[in-house]
């Protein structure tokens, strides 16, 4: 993987407080996966950014360097993984995500 790739990623990562890599866009998700985590962001109220991944493949295969993590979509707060679509959920359902993010500092308005 070119360092320009994990480059591209890194600024992307670290100059958004959330970002999602993704198959598709929020409004037009590209895979049930994908869709499930916008629909959490979505409904927690919080403000995102989203890189498809469907549009470089340079980035959808260094994502998984990147992160070390083998699936799409996946989700970083503040510069930091926080996992793809199973853990997202996982940590929807328990409330955990919602503190998660609360202690990061960012914004919600819930649904």
């Amino acid at each position: 993987m070119s360092d320009d790739v994990q480059q591209a990623i890194d600024k992307a990562v670290k100059s958004n407080d959330v970002v999602v890599f993704m198959k598709g866009t929020p409004t037009f998700p590209q895979c049930g996966f994908s869709s499930v985590v916008v629909q959490v962001l979505d409904f927690l109220g919080v403000d995102y950014a989203a890189t498809n991944v469907l549009e470089d493949q340079t980035i959808r295969e260094g994502i998984k360097v990147y992160s070390d993590w083998p699936t799409i979509p996946q989700l970083y707060v503040k510069g930091e993984f926080v996992g793809g679509c199973d853990i997202i959920k996982e940590m929807f359902e328990s409330g955990e995500l919602k503190e998660f993010m609360a202690e990061k500092g960012i914004e919600m308005e819930a649904a």
